[in-house]
C-alpha cells in the first residue's frame, strides 16, 4: 500500500492563512476599555471644557441676556478682588498648616507603629478609623460633639478641671477647621511613612547599631533620608486634597469668620451671587493648581517604583 499525496494543480493559488496585524491585535485589546474612556471624557472633559468657556464671559444667572465675552477679566478679577484673594491666601494657609502638621504626627505614630508590641494590630486600627470617616460627618463630629461651647467635650474636660469655657469656633475660625483636617489626614499620612519605614534595609540599621549608632542618629542619618520620598508622596497627596477641601468649611464655620477658601468662594459666586463666569474662574483655577500639584505626586511615585525596582 503506497501513501499518495495531493499537489495544488498548476495555476492555482496556495491556501494562506491571514495572521491579524499588531494594530487590529491592540485594538482588539483595548477594545473593552473604550465604554470606560467615553464615559469618563463625558463626566469629567466636556463639563471642564465648558466651565473653561464660560469663565470667558461676564455671565449672570439672574440676567442671561445681558453676558458678554470679557476674556481674562473674571481671572483678573479673582486674583486681584480683595475677597477673592484672601480666599486663596486662606488656601494656601489651610493647605500648609494641614499638611505639615499631618506629616509630623503622621511621622510620630508610624515610628510608634513600626515597634513590636502587644495589640499593635488593634491600636493601628483604630489609627486609621478616623480617615474612614466621611468628611461631613467627621466635620459635623468636631463640630458639634467637641467644639460646641454649651455641650462639647473640650468644654467639659475643662469644667471638670475648672478652666474657660471658650467657643472655640468664634475664638480660632481657622484653627478649628484645621485641627477637624489633621484629625482626618493624619492617618493618610501615617500609613504611607509606616510602608516607607517597613521597606528600610535592616541589614544597614543593624550594621550601624554595632558601629555604635544610636537611636537618634539612625533616625536622621538613615530613616529620615530614606522617607524623604515619601514624605513628598504624603505632602502632594494631602496638598491635592486640602485645597479642593469644601466640606469642612462649609459645615463648621459656613466660610465665615475669615475661613472662606476657593472652593468656598466658587461656591458663594455661584449658588449665592448667581455669577457663573466669576465661579467658573476660580474653578479652573483651583483644577489648575490641583494638576500641577498632581503632576509633582505622579513623578514622585514614578521615583518610588523605580528605586523598588531597582532594589528588586
Amino acid at each position: 500500500m503506497t501513501a499518495t499525496t495531493t499537489a495544488p494543480l498548476a495555476g492555482t493559488p496556495a491556501r494562506t492563512t491571514r495572521q491579524p496585524s499588531a494594530r487590529l491585535r491592540a485594538w482588539a485589546t483595548r477594545a473593552p476599555l473604550l465604554p470606560a474612556l467615553v464615559f469618563m471624557i463625558a463626566v469629567t472633559q466636556l463639563p471642564f471644557v465648558a466651565t473653561l468657556v464660560i469663565s470667558f464671559f461676564d455671565w449672570n444667572a439672574l440676567y442671561p441676556k445681558a453676558r458678554h465675552f470679557t476674556g481674562l477679566d473674571n481671572y483678573h478679577q479673582v486674583l486681584t478682588y480683595a475677597d477673592l484673594r484672601h480666599s486663596v491666601w486662606t488656601t494656601v494657609l489651610l493647605t500648609v498648616a494641614v499638611v505639615l502638621a499631618s506629616l509630623v504626627l503622621g511621622l510620630v505614630l508610624a515610628l510608634l507603629l513600626d515597634r513590636r508590641f502587644p495589640g499593635r494590630g488593634a491600636v493601628r486600627t483604630l489609627l486609621i478609623a478616623p480617615f474612614l470617616v466621611v468628611p461631613v460627618a467627621a466635620a459635623l463630629l468636631w463640630k458639634h460633639v467637641l467644639y460646641n461651647p454649651e455641650y462639647g467635650l473640650f468644654n467639659g474636660l475643662l469644667h471638670y478641671v475648672g478652666g474657660p469655657q471658650p467657643d472655640w469656633i468664634s475664638n480660632t475660625p481657622l484653627l478649628a477647621v484645621e485641627a477637624s483636617l489633621v484629625w482626618q489626614w493624619t492617618p493618610f499620612m501615617m500609613l504611607i511613612l509606616l510602608a516607607g519605614l517597613q521597606s528600610r534595609d535592616q541589614q544597614q540599621i543593624e550594621a550601624a547599631r554595632v558601629d555604635g549608632a544610636g537611636d537618634w542618629q539612625i533616625f536622621v542619618h538613615l530613616t529620615l533620608p530614606h522617607l524623604r520620598r515619601y514624605l513628598e508622596l504624603g505632602a502632594l497627596l494631602g496638598s491635592i486634597y486640602i485645597v479642593q477641601n469644601f466640606d469642612a468649611v462649609f459645615t463648621i464655620t459656613s466660610g465665615g469668620l475669615g475661613t472662606a477658601n476657593l472652593p468656598y468662594t466658587v461656591y458663594q459666586s455661584f449658588y449665592q451671587a448667581h455669577e457663573n463666569g466669576l465661579a467658573s474662574a476660580a474653578g479652573v483655577l483651583v483644577v489648575i493648581g490641583s494638576i500641577v500639584i498632581a503632576t509633582f505626586a505622579l513623578r514622585v511615585v514614578s521615583s518610588l517604583f523605580r528605586e523598588e525596582v531597582s532594589r528588586a
